[in-house]
Protein backbone atom coordinates (compact mmCIF):
# COMPACT_ATOMS: atom_id res chain seq x y z
CA UNK A 1 0.00 0.00 0.00
CA UNK A 2 1.77 3.78 -0.94
CA UNK A 3 2.15 5.81 2.18
CA UNK A 4 -0.11 8.59 0.04
CA UNK A 5 -3.07 6.21 0.63
CA UNK A 6 -2.26 6.05 4.22
CA UNK A 7 -3.83 9.02 6.60
CA UNK A 8 -1.70 10.78 9.24
CA UNK A 9 -3.21 10.62 12.52
CA UNK A 10 -3.86 14.49 12.36
CA UNK A 11 -5.92 13.96 9.26
CA UNK A 12 -7.65 11.19 10.45
CA UNK A 13 -8.85 13.03 13.65
CA UNK A 14 -9.62 15.89 11.79
CA UNK A 15 -11.90 13.63 9.30
CA UNK A 16 -13.50 12.04 12.49
CA UNK A 17 -14.07 15.18 14.03
CA UNK A 18 -16.07 16.54 10.50
CA UNK A 19 -17.98 13.74 10.30
CA UNK A 20 -19.33 13.83 13.98
CA UNK A 21 -20.25 17.60 13.74
CA UNK A 22 -21.62 16.87 10.12
CA UNK A 23 -24.16 14.34 11.95
CA UNK A 24 -25.16 16.34 14.76
CA UNK A 25 -25.36 19.21 12.14
CA UNK A 26 -28.34 16.93 10.23
CA UNK A 27 -29.42 16.05 13.57
CA UNK A 28 -30.36 19.74 14.75
CA UNK A 29 -31.88 20.10 11.10
CA UNK A 30 -33.91 16.99 10.72
CA UNK A 31 -35.25 15.77 13.92
CA UNK A 32 -38.17 17.55 15.48
CA UNK A 33 -37.37 17.43 19.04
CA UNK A 34 -34.34 19.85 18.34
CA UNK A 35 -36.99 22.59 17.07
CA UNK A 36 -40.14 22.88 18.92
CA UNK A 37 -43.54 22.77 17.50
CA UNK A 38 -45.39 26.20 17.68
CA UNK A 39 -48.76 26.93 18.92
CA UNK A 40 -50.60 30.56 18.19
CA UNK A 41 -53.42 30.96 19.49
CA UNK A 42 -55.49 34.31 18.41
CA UNK A 43 -58.42 35.50 20.19
CA UNK A 44 -60.62 37.96 18.34
CA UNK A 45 -61.42 41.78 19.93
CA UNK A 46 -60.61 40.06 23.24
CA UNK A 47 -59.37 43.28 25.41
CA UNK A 48 -56.26 42.90 27.73
CA UNK A 49 -58.40 43.29 30.53
CA UNK A 50 -60.66 40.27 29.40
CA UNK A 51 -58.05 37.86 31.12
CA UNK A 52 -58.18 37.47 34.59
CA UNK A 53 -54.34 37.20 34.85
CA UNK A 54 -54.39 40.66 33.29
CA UNK A 55 -57.03 42.12 36.13
CA UNK A 56 -60.58 40.39 35.04
CA UNK A 57 -62.57 39.98 37.95
CA UNK A 58 -66.00 39.43 37.03
CA UNK A 59 -65.43 36.30 35.12
CA UNK A 60 -62.23 34.16 35.04
CA UNK A 61 -60.16 32.42 32.25
CA UNK A 62 -58.43 29.86 34.48
CA UNK A 63 -57.04 28.00 31.35
CA UNK A 64 -55.23 31.41 29.78
CA UNK A 65 -54.23 31.96 33.39
CA UNK A 66 -52.71 28.28 33.83
CA UNK A 67 -50.46 29.01 30.26
CA UNK A 68 -49.15 32.31 31.88
CA UNK A 69 -48.44 30.22 35.17
CA UNK A 70 -45.95 28.05 32.90
CA UNK A 71 -44.54 30.62 30.78
CA UNK A 72 -44.26 34.45 30.24
CA UNK A 73 -46.90 36.95 30.61
CA UNK A 74 -45.74 40.19 28.95
CA UNK A 75 -47.21 43.73 29.95
CA UNK A 76 -46.43 46.05 27.22
CA UNK A 77 -47.19 43.81 24.41
CA UNK A 78 -49.40 45.18 21.57
CA UNK A 79 -50.99 43.78 18.21
CA UNK A 80 -49.74 44.84 14.86
CA UNK A 81 -53.12 47.39 14.20
CA UNK A 82 -56.54 48.11 15.69
CA UNK A 83 -58.39 46.45 13.44
CA UNK A 84 -58.51 42.60 12.10
CA UNK A 85 -57.46 41.62 8.95
CA UNK A 86 -54.28 44.72 8.98
CA UNK A 87 -53.34 43.06 13.02
CA UNK A 88 -53.33 39.67 11.02
CA UNK A 89 -51.16 40.56 8.27
CA UNK A 90 -48.20 42.00 10.03
CA UNK A 91 -48.65 38.75 12.72
CA UNK A 92 -48.18 36.65 9.41
CA UNK A 93 -45.76 38.55 7.36
CA UNK A 94 -43.45 40.50 9.99
CA UNK A 95 -44.16 43.80 8.35
CA UNK A 96 -45.95 46.06 10.21
CA UNK A 97 -48.86 48.09 8.33
CA UNK A 98 -46.46 50.91 7.15
CA UNK A 99 -45.02 47.55 5.11
CA UNK A 100 -47.37 44.73 4.77
CA UNK A 101 -49.66 43.84 2.34
CA UNK A 102 -53.17 44.42 4.24
CA UNK A 103 -53.47 47.92 5.87
CA UNK A 104 -56.82 48.22 6.70
CA UNK A 105 -59.98 45.72 6.79
CA UNK A 106 -61.27 47.75 3.45
CA UNK A 107 -58.33 49.16 1.27
CA UNK A 108 -58.69 52.33 -0.81
CA UNK A 109 -58.04 51.32 -4.41
CA UNK A 110 -56.95 47.85 -5.50
CA UNK A 111 -57.83 44.63 -4.16
CA UNK A 112 -61.70 43.49 -5.20
CA UNK A 113 -64.63 44.18 -4.70
CA UNK A 114 -67.41 42.04 -2.87
CA UNK A 115 -70.14 41.82 -1.21
CA UNK A 116 -70.42 42.45 3.11
CA UNK A 117 -73.61 41.61 3.77
CA UNK A 118 -75.88 43.97 1.95
CA UNK A 119 -73.15 46.35 0.94
CA UNK A 120 -70.06 46.56 -1.66
CA UNK A 121 -66.84 46.84 -0.21
CA UNK A 122 -63.32 46.77 -1.59
CA UNK A 123 -60.68 44.59 0.29
CA UNK A 124 -57.10 43.48 -0.41
CA UNK A 125 -55.73 40.23 0.05
CA UNK A 126 -52.44 39.30 -0.01
CA UNK A 127 -50.34 38.52 -3.62
CA UNK A 128 -48.32 35.52 -4.56
CA UNK A 129 -45.30 37.45 -3.87
CA UNK A 130 -46.47 38.08 -0.16
CA UNK A 131 -44.79 35.53 1.80
CA UNK A 132 -45.78 34.71 5.61
CA UNK A 133 -44.61 32.84 8.77
CA UNK A 134 -46.21 29.18 7.39
CA UNK A 135 -44.28 29.43 3.50
CA UNK A 136 -41.02 29.73 5.79
CA UNK A 137 -41.46 27.27 8.10
CA UNK A 138 -43.01 24.63 5.28
CA UNK A 139 -39.77 25.34 3.54
CA UNK A 140 -38.07 25.08 6.82
CA UNK A 141 -39.46 21.32 7.16
CA UNK A 142 -42.68 21.92 9.29
CA UNK A 143 -46.30 20.59 8.67
CA UNK A 144 -48.82 23.98 8.98
CA UNK A 145 -52.37 24.28 9.91
CA UNK A 146 -54.58 26.98 9.91
CA UNK A 147 -58.16 26.42 12.08
CA UNK A 148 -60.21 29.13 11.74
CA UNK A 149 -60.45 33.07 10.81
CA UNK A 150 -58.21 33.63 8.30
CA UNK A 151 -59.15 37.41 6.87
CA UNK A 152 -56.87 37.76 4.64
CA UNK A 153 -58.14 36.61 1.44
CA UNK A 154 -60.41 39.23 0.59
CA UNK A 155 -62.76 38.54 -2.54
CA UNK A 156 -59.58 36.80 -4.23
CA UNK A 157 -60.14 32.83 -4.35
CA UNK A 158 -56.40 32.71 -5.38
CA UNK A 159 -55.70 34.46 -1.82
CA UNK A 160 -56.31 30.98 0.46
CA UNK A 161 -54.41 29.54 3.28
CA UNK A 162 -53.55 26.64 1.47
CA UNK A 163 -52.17 29.85 -1.47
CA UNK A 164 -49.53 30.78 1.51
CA UNK A 165 -47.83 27.97 3.02
CA UNK A 166 -50.47 26.55 5.29
CA UNK A 167 -51.03 22.56 4.55
CA UNK A 168 -54.37 22.28 6.29
CA UNK A 169 -57.00 24.87 6.73
CA UNK A 170 -60.33 24.43 8.68
CA UNK A 171 -62.23 27.68 8.59
CA UNK A 172 -63.90 30.52 6.68
CA UNK A 173 -63.05 32.88 4.31
CA UNK A 174 -64.26 36.82 3.81
CA UNK A 175 -65.63 35.76 0.16
CA UNK A 176 -68.11 33.20 1.32
CA UNK A 177 -70.82 34.59 3.84
CA UNK A 178 -71.96 31.18 4.33
CA UNK A 179 -69.08 30.33 5.75
CA UNK A 180 -69.06 32.91 8.19
CA UNK A 181 -70.48 33.71 11.59
CA UNK A 182 -70.98 31.08 14.40
CA UNK A 183 -73.59 28.97 13.12
CA UNK A 184 -72.09 28.83 9.42
CA UNK A 185 -73.83 26.25 6.81
CA UNK A 186 -70.58 25.86 5.22
CA UNK A 187 -66.89 25.45 6.31
CA UNK A 188 -63.59 25.19 4.16
CA UNK A 189 -61.10 22.01 4.10
CA UNK A 190 -58.62 22.98 2.29
CA UNK A 191 -60.57 24.69 -0.59
CA UNK A 192 -63.40 22.37 -0.42
CA UNK A 193 -66.43 23.50 1.43
CA UNK A 194 -68.08 20.70 3.25
CA UNK A 195 -71.76 21.45 4.59
CA UNK A 196 -72.88 21.79 7.91
CA UNK A 197 -76.24 20.54 7.90
CA UNK A 198 -76.71 20.79 11.62
CA UNK A 199 -77.06 24.84 10.99
CA UNK A 200 -79.38 24.73 7.84
CA UNK A 201 -82.76 26.18 8.21
CA UNK A 202 -81.14 29.04 10.92
CA UNK A 203 -80.59 26.05 13.31
CA UNK A 204 -77.91 26.24 15.77
CA UNK A 205 -76.26 22.97 16.07
CA UNK A 206 -72.61 23.74 15.27
CA UNK A 207 -70.83 26.51 17.04
CA UNK A 208 -68.33 27.66 15.19
CA UNK A 209 -65.68 28.09 18.17
CA UNK A 210 -66.20 24.56 18.86
CA UNK A 211 -65.28 23.55 15.31
CA UNK A 212 -62.15 25.71 15.95
CA UNK A 213 -61.26 23.61 18.80
CA UNK A 214 -62.49 20.35 17.46
CA UNK A 215 -60.09 20.81 14.77
CA UNK A 216 -57.43 22.24 16.21
CA UNK A 217 -57.04 19.42 18.74
CA UNK A 218 -57.17 17.15 16.15
CA UNK A 219 -54.50 18.66 13.94
CA UNK A 220 -52.37 18.57 16.97
CA UNK A 221 -53.15 14.25 17.83
CA UNK A 222 -52.81 13.86 13.60
CA UNK A 223 -49.34 14.95 13.59
CA UNK A 224 -48.20 14.44 17.34
CA UNK A 225 -45.65 11.30 16.38
CA UNK A 226 -44.60 12.77 12.79
CA UNK A 227 -41.64 13.04 11.63
CA UNK A 228 -41.41 16.47 11.31
CA UNK A 229 -42.31 19.39 13.96
CA UNK A 230 -45.63 21.60 13.23
CA UNK A 231 -47.14 24.80 13.61
CA UNK A 232 -50.50 25.78 14.29
CA UNK A 233 -52.27 29.35 14.02
CA UNK A 234 -55.85 28.44 16.00
CA UNK A 235 -57.66 31.87 14.90
CA UNK A 236 -60.52 32.03 17.08
CA UNK A 237 -63.33 34.36 16.04
CA UNK A 238 -64.64 35.35 19.55
CA UNK A 239 -65.89 36.96 21.23
CA UNK A 240 -66.21 39.67 18.17
CA UNK A 241 -70.01 40.28 17.39
CA UNK A 242 -72.36 39.70 17.43
CA UNK A 243 -72.64 38.55 20.86
CA UNK A 244 -73.80 34.77 20.35
CA UNK A 245 -73.26 31.67 22.49
CA UNK A 246 -75.03 28.36 22.69
CA UNK A 247 -75.08 28.24 26.44
CA UNK A 248 -74.54 30.90 28.82
CA UNK A 249 -71.72 28.58 31.18
CA UNK A 250 -71.07 29.79 34.79
CA UNK A 251 -72.14 33.52 33.50
CA UNK A 252 -76.12 32.24 33.79
CA UNK A 253 -76.67 32.31 37.26
CA UNK A 254 -75.34 35.96 37.21
CA UNK A 255 -77.75 39.13 37.62
CA UNK A 256 -76.42 40.69 34.82
CA UNK A 257 -77.87 41.48 31.51
CA UNK A 258 -78.02 39.03 28.77
CA UNK A 259 -75.55 40.20 26.37
CA UNK A 260 -73.22 40.59 29.77
CA UNK A 261 -73.80 37.06 30.51
CA UNK A 262 -73.19 35.95 26.48
CA UNK A 263 -70.00 37.62 26.24
CA UNK A 264 -68.63 36.38 29.45
CA UNK A 265 -69.81 32.88 28.19
CA UNK A 266 -67.92 33.80 24.69
CA UNK A 267 -64.57 34.59 26.60
CA UNK A 268 -65.46 31.44 28.56
CA UNK A 269 -65.51 29.34 25.33
CA UNK A 270 -62.75 30.57 23.83
CA UNK A 271 -60.79 29.69 27.11
CA UNK A 272 -61.80 26.62 27.33
CA UNK A 273 -60.49 25.75 24.17
CA UNK A 274 -56.97 27.10 25.46
CA UNK A 275 -57.74 23.99 27.97
CA UNK A 276 -58.30 21.71 25.31
CA UNK A 277 -54.94 22.60 23.22
CA UNK A 278 -52.86 22.24 26.75
CA UNK A 279 -54.47 18.65 27.42
CA UNK A 280 -54.28 17.65 24.09
CA UNK A 281 -50.76 18.42 23.78
CA UNK A 282 -50.04 17.27 27.42
CA UNK A 283 -51.86 13.86 26.17
CA UNK A 284 -49.46 13.59 23.88
CA UNK A 285 -46.32 13.71 25.26
CA UNK A 286 -45.69 17.42 23.58
CA UNK A 287 -45.84 20.13 26.72
CA UNK A 288 -42.18 20.07 26.85
CA UNK A 289 -41.49 20.35 22.71
CA UNK A 290 -44.03 22.81 22.16
CA UNK A 291 -44.13 26.51 22.51
CA UNK A 292 -47.49 28.01 23.00
CA UNK A 293 -48.14 31.40 22.21
CA UNK A 294 -51.57 33.13 23.04
CA UNK A 295 -52.66 37.14 21.88
CA UNK A 296 -55.77 39.22 20.74
CA UNK A 297 -55.66 40.85 17.30
CA UNK A 298 -56.69 44.34 18.43
CA UNK A 299 -59.12 46.19 21.47
CA UNK A 300 -62.47 44.92 22.86
CA UNK A 301 -65.53 46.75 21.25
CA UNK A 302 -66.48 44.82 18.16
CA UNK A 303 -68.25 47.89 16.53
CA UNK A 304 -68.84 51.83 18.73
CA UNK A 305 -72.61 50.88 19.08
CA UNK A 306 -74.21 51.61 22.27
CA UNK A 307 -74.25 47.86 23.38
CA UNK A 308 -71.09 46.85 22.53
CA UNK A 309 -70.04 49.79 24.48
CA UNK A 310 -72.10 49.04 27.02
CA UNK A 311 -71.02 45.36 27.71
CA UNK A 312 -67.29 46.13 27.45
CA UNK A 313 -67.00 49.11 29.95
CA UNK A 314 -69.46 46.75 32.69
CA UNK A 315 -66.09 44.57 32.26
CA UNK A 316 -63.60 47.09 31.64
CA UNK A 317 -62.38 44.85 28.98
CA UNK A 318 -59.54 47.58 27.96
CA UNK A 319 -58.75 48.29 32.01
CA UNK A 320 -56.71 51.08 32.61
CA UNK A 321 -56.09 52.00 28.69
CA UNK A 322 -58.08 54.83 26.58
CA UNK A 323 -59.43 53.70 23.85
CA UNK A 324 -61.25 51.01 21.87
CA UNK A 325 -60.65 48.80 18.91
CA UNK A 326 -60.62 51.01 16.10
CA UNK A 327 -57.93 53.45 18.43
CA UNK A 328 -54.21 53.29 18.15
CA UNK A 329 -53.85 54.47 21.72
CA UNK A 330 -53.21 51.76 23.96
CA UNK A 331 -56.64 51.05 24.39
CA UNK A 332 -56.88 49.72 20.86
CA UNK A 333 -53.55 47.88 20.75
CA UNK A 334 -51.97 46.85 24.02
CA UNK A 335 -52.91 42.93 24.14
CA UNK A 336 -52.20 40.06 26.40
CA UNK A 337 -49.12 38.16 25.36
CA UNK A 338 -48.16 35.29 26.71
CA UNK A 339 -45.96 32.65 25.46
CA UNK A 340 -45.21 29.50 27.32
CA UNK A 341 -42.90 26.35 26.41
CA UNK A 342 -42.04 24.14 29.77
CA UNK A 343 -38.45 24.11 30.67
CA UNK A 344 -37.24 26.55 28.17
CA UNK A 345 -38.99 29.46 29.43
CA UNK A 346 -38.78 30.24 32.92
CA UNK A 347 -42.37 30.14 34.32
CA UNK A 348 -44.61 32.54 36.20
CA UNK A 349 -42.71 35.09 34.78
CA UNK A 350 -43.82 38.70 33.64
CA UNK A 351 -41.76 41.00 30.99
CA UNK A 352 -42.04 44.74 30.31
CA UNK A 353 -40.35 44.85 26.65
CA UNK A 354 -42.47 46.63 23.99
CA UNK A 355 -43.22 44.18 21.76
CA UNK A 356 -45.75 43.24 18.63
CA UNK A 357 -46.96 41.03 16.37
CA UNK A 358 -44.51 41.74 13.74
CA UNK A 359 -42.01 40.13 16.04
CA UNK A 360 -43.68 36.81 15.83
CA UNK A 361 -42.50 35.86 12.45
CA UNK A 362 -38.78 36.46 12.87
CA UNK A 363 -39.50 34.80 16.45
CA UNK A 364 -40.82 31.85 14.46
CA UNK A 365 -38.21 31.40 12.17
CA UNK A 366 -35.33 31.62 14.93
CA UNK A 367 -37.15 28.69 16.54
CA UNK A 368 -37.11 26.51 13.82
CA UNK A 369 -33.55 26.92 12.76
CA UNK A 370 -34.87 28.97 9.92
CA UNK A 371 -32.82 32.08 7.82
CA UNK A 372 -34.55 35.22 8.96
CA UNK A 373 -35.46 36.92 5.67
CA UNK A 374 -34.40 40.71 4.99
CA UNK A 375 -36.41 43.70 5.53
CA UNK A 376 -38.76 42.44 8.48
CA UNK A 377 -40.06 45.06 11.08
CA UNK A 378 -39.89 42.39 13.63
CA UNK A 379 -37.68 41.77 16.19
CA UNK A 380 -36.01 38.08 17.11
CA UNK A 381 -37.73 37.46 20.51
CA UNK A 382 -36.21 34.07 21.32
CA UNK A 383 -32.96 35.61 23.76
CA UNK A 384 -35.82 37.26 25.15
CA UNK A 385 -38.05 34.90 25.94
CA UNK A 386 -35.28 32.13 26.99
CA UNK A 387 -32.93 34.17 28.70
CA UNK A 388 -35.40 37.49 29.66
CA UNK A 389 -32.50 39.07 27.31
CA UNK A 390 -33.45 42.75 26.57
CA UNK A 391 -34.23 44.36 23.53
CA UNK A 392 -32.47 47.23 21.35
CA UNK A 393 -34.44 50.51 21.48
CA UNK A 394 -36.04 50.16 18.39
CA UNK A 395 -39.51 52.17 17.08
CA UNK A 396 -42.26 50.50 17.08
CA UNK A 397 -44.82 51.58 14.17
CA UNK A 398 -48.85 51.13 13.24
CA UNK A 399 -51.05 52.99 10.78
CA UNK A 400 -54.63 52.96 10.16
CA UNK A 401 -57.39 54.21 7.78
CA UNK A 402 -60.67 54.16 10.12
CA UNK A 403 -62.74 56.37 9.71
CA UNK A 404 -59.38 58.42 8.41
CA UNK A 405 -55.31 57.94 7.94
CA UNK A 406 -53.61 57.91 10.98
CA UNK A 407 -50.58 56.89 12.88
CA UNK A 408 -48.92 55.99 15.89
CA UNK A 409 -45.35 55.46 17.34
CA UNK A 410 -43.60 53.80 19.91
CA UNK A 411 -40.32 54.71 20.99
CA UNK A 412 -38.67 53.57 24.73
CA UNK A 413 -41.43 55.42 27.21
CA UNK A 414 -42.68 57.76 24.12
CA UNK A 415 -45.86 57.41 22.27
CA UNK A 416 -46.88 59.66 19.72
CA UNK A 417 -49.96 59.53 17.86
CA UNK A 418 -51.26 62.24 15.06
CA UNK A 419 -54.72 62.35 12.56
CA UNK A 420 -52.76 63.02 8.91
CA UNK A 421 -49.70 63.30 7.66
CA UNK A 422 -48.87 66.84 7.93
CA UNK A 423 -50.46 66.82 11.39
CA UNK A 424 -49.03 67.95 14.78
CA UNK A 425 -47.90 64.80 17.04
CA UNK A 426 -49.74 64.27 20.28
CA UNK A 427 -46.84 62.80 22.44
CA UNK A 428 -47.08 60.87 25.54
CA UNK A 429 -45.08 59.90 28.44
CA UNK A 430 -46.31 56.18 29.03
CA UNK A 431 -43.99 55.84 31.96
CA UNK A 432 -45.84 58.64 34.02
CA UNK A 433 -49.33 58.68 31.74
CA UNK A 434 -49.81 55.24 31.09
CA UNK A 435 -53.86 56.47 30.08
CA UNK A 436 -52.33 59.26 27.94
CA UNK A 437 -54.21 62.10 29.35
CA UNK A 438 -51.80 64.53 29.10
CA UNK A 439 -49.87 65.45 25.93
CA UNK A 440 -46.62 66.93 26.64
CA UNK A 441 -45.18 67.47 22.81
CA UNK A 442 -45.34 71.10 23.14
CA UNK A 443 -42.61 70.31 26.48
CA UNK A 444 -39.83 68.29 24.36
CA UNK A 445 -39.79 69.69 20.75
CA UNK A 446 -36.70 66.94 20.87
CA UNK A 447 -38.39 64.37 20.76
CA UNK A 448 -40.62 65.10 18.91
CA UNK A 449 -38.05 66.19 15.52
CA UNK A 450 -36.82 62.71 16.40
CA UNK A 451 -40.03 60.86 16.02
CA UNK A 452 -40.89 63.08 13.05
CA UNK A 453 -37.78 61.93 11.36
CA UNK A 454 -38.07 58.69 11.56
CA UNK A 455 -41.83 59.42 10.21
CA UNK A 456 -40.43 60.20 6.99
CA UNK A 457 -39.34 57.03 6.02
CA UNK A 458 -41.70 54.67 8.20
CA UNK A 459 -43.67 53.59 5.65
CA UNK A 460 -44.01 52.63 1.99
CA UNK A 461 -46.30 53.98 -0.77
CA UNK A 462 -49.21 51.16 -1.46
CA UNK A 463 -51.38 50.74 -4.45
CA UNK A 464 -54.02 50.00 -2.23
CA UNK A 465 -53.67 52.53 0.33
CA UNK A 466 -52.76 55.51 -1.44
CA UNK A 467 -52.82 58.51 0.00
CA UNK A 468 -52.46 61.01 -2.67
Amino acid sequence: MSTRSLLSRREFVQLALAATTASALGATKTTSASRPNIVFILADDLGINDVSVYGQKKFHTPHIDALASRGVRFTDAHAGAPVCAPSRSTLMTGLHTGHTRVRGNFALAGGHVGNKGSEKVRRANLLPDDKIVADYLKQAGYHTGLMGKWHLDGYDPGATPTDHGFDEFRGWLVQNGKSQGYWPTEYYHEKELIQIHENDDHRQGRYQTELCIEDSCDFIRRNANADKPFFLYMAYSNPHSPYLSPTLGSAAGEPWDRDEKTYASMVEFLDQGVGSVLRTLKENNLEQNTIVFFASDNGPRSEATEQQTKVVNFFDSNGIYRGYKRDLYEGGIREPFIVSWPGKIAAGTTNGEPIYFPDFLPTALSLAHAPIPAGVDGADLTSTLLHGTRLKERFLYWEAYEPKFFQAIRWGKWKAVRFGLDAPLELYDLQTDIKEEHNVASANPSVVAHIEEYLRTARAESPEYPLS
